[in-house]
């Protein structure tokens, strides 16, 4: 059986056996072969690699058999690795992109499909529907044989740490870090980011505990791998039993990051962005645009302000971010997922990297993680923000749009309604730099509902106007 195959928020992703299958896969390789001859761009070659996952190095060499079926070079990863390791191969190798089995923080029943451009970031919308429509045009699949691909020089497994590890040297001090004395507990959620963080940190005074770290595909003890609540139960609770200073998780593929305070309390995604984003500007001194989903912080507003830089918003997904930072020669991009890029790397999400930088940031500042964010406060003031994901059946899904299309709310929460940006779903945006989210997932048959707020209770006020807005029951709402 072959399914539609359609490109959402961060690539294509399927049920395993079910509409991801290996004919899915090879569909998809021969679509990206088939736009990178039309483009001109076969003879850079590409890069492949993946994550953790059930099967995912089977899926990977089944994509690499195709390219190579085409007389693409295929520069094959000797073992899982995470998405921005992969992606910065990218520029080593200099090939026209990569492909990366990887559903990210999805549950453990899911596969998916990336792409990355040569750029190192991920593809366009404009490339990904050129993509999609080569898919739906496939009538034969060239492929080879793994070990003919070999002997043909089109296939070269290769090792990417050691280019992506030099490449850090450049970017941040680890030595500082690494005698820094700190306890850090480490959740690499069974997947890809095992062993990077504990690896680039050990020898020195400064001790890891990593948890989580062997390779399951069915991520026990947690929903999904996504680096918030619930799913870091553990990593909190063994922060605060430990007495560490700090916890950090890396999702899935470890392009995103979740911080634990000291006391084992969540920070979430949006005051890490804005803590990260005034490392940068305040101990780092750089300058720059900023660039920000329409589902992250306004607080990256405000900061915008106190140090002169512009801050620019697209759509949800780094196929909208990257396009922008290349644009723009942005600082820093992120979104509300918990993955951020950096200036002078990839434009891509890279979890260890951000790791990293709220380590430099903590150290630099002698403040324990919860010190930081009223360190941030004091600048822009107290923020609060939650997500509410709601499962809905597909024959819904019209029925919720024509009804958010249709709501203009004059006031939410109390709030005046300032301004309805529709962009990538429906943002209210409110008086005082609060605002609310409705908008449909780019990967998962969910609606989501976002918002922020200077107050916990106007913040519950906010949601529970969105969920009205969508014609949500609570019954409905899944963690």
């Amino acid at each position: 059986m072959t399914a539609e195959i359609k490109f959402g928020t961060d690539g294509w992703r399927g049920v395993i056996a079910e509409d991801f299958t290996f004919q899915n896969v090879r569909r998809c390789a021969q679509g990206v072969a088939r736009y990178l001859m039309d483009s001109g761009q076969a003879d850079k070659g590409m890069v492949v690699g993946y994550d953790t996952r059930f099967a995912s190095e089977h899926f990977a060499a089944a994509v690499a058999e195709v390219l190579a079926g085409n007389g693409i070079k295929v520069y094959l990863c000797d073992k899982a690795a995470p998405t921005p390791v992969v992606t910065y191969a990218i520029l080593e190798k200099r090939t026209a992109g990569n492909i990366i089995i990887t559903a990210s923080h999805n549950p453990p029943w899911d596969n998916g499909f990336k792409v990355r451009s040569q750029y190192a970031g991920a593809a366009s919308p404009e490339i990904l529907a050129q993509i999609e429509r080569r898919i739906a045009e496939i009538d034969t699949i060239e492929r080879v044989s793994l070990e003919e691909g070999e002997r043909r020089g089109l296939i070269e497994t290769f090792d990417p740490a050691p280019a992506y590890l030099a490449h850090l040297g450049d970017l941040i001090d680890i030595e500082p870090l690494k005698e820094a004395g700190l306890k850090v507990v480490v959740d690499s959620m069974w997947g890809a980011g095992i062993g990077w963080l504990s690896g680039i940190l050990e020898g020195g005074k400064t001790k890891v505990t990593e948890i989580h770290n062997k390779r399951h595909p069915l991520f026990p003890g947690m929903v999904r791998p996504e680096p918030i609540p619930p799913n870091i139960a553990f990593l909190q609770e063994t922060v605060k039993a430990s007495g560490a200073d700090v916890g950090l998780a890396t999702d899935g593929d470890a392009d995103r990051l979740g911080l634990v305070d000291e006391e084992g309390r969540f920070i979430n995604q949006l005051q890490v962005y804005a803590l990260l984003a005034l490392y940068l500007l305040e101990l780092r001194g750089w300058r720059g645009p900023i660039v920000k989903t329409l589902s992250t912080t306004s607080m990256l507003y405000r900061l915008g302000e106190l140090y002169d830089v512009p801050v620019y918003e697209t759509g949800v997904g780094f196929k909208y971010v990257a396009p922008k930072m290349v644009e723009t020669q942005a600082m820093i991009g992120g979104e509300e997922s918990g993955g951020f890029a950096f200036r002078g790397h990839i434009p891509e999400r890279d979890g260890i990297l951000a790791c990293l930088f709220i380590l430099d940031f903590l150290v630099q500042k002698g403040m324990r993680p919860s010190e930081l964010v009223d360190y941030l406060y004091s600048k822009v003031g107290p923020h609060h923000y939650d997500r509410i994901d709601s499962l809905i059946p597909p024959e819904e899904r019209e029925a919720m749009g024509r009804r958010l299309e249709s709501a203009r709310p004059r006031e939410i929460a109390g709030l005046e309604v300032t301004s309805i940006n529709t962009m990538d779903g429906f943002k209210f945006e409110l008086e005082g730099g609060s605002w609310l989210l409705v908008r449909f997932s780019g990967t998962e048959p969910k609606i989501r509902i976002y918002g922020e707020a200077t107050s916990e209770e106007r913040l519950k006020e906010i949601l529970e106007k969105g969920m009205r807005l969508a014609g949500l029951e609570r019954s409905k709402v899944v963690d």
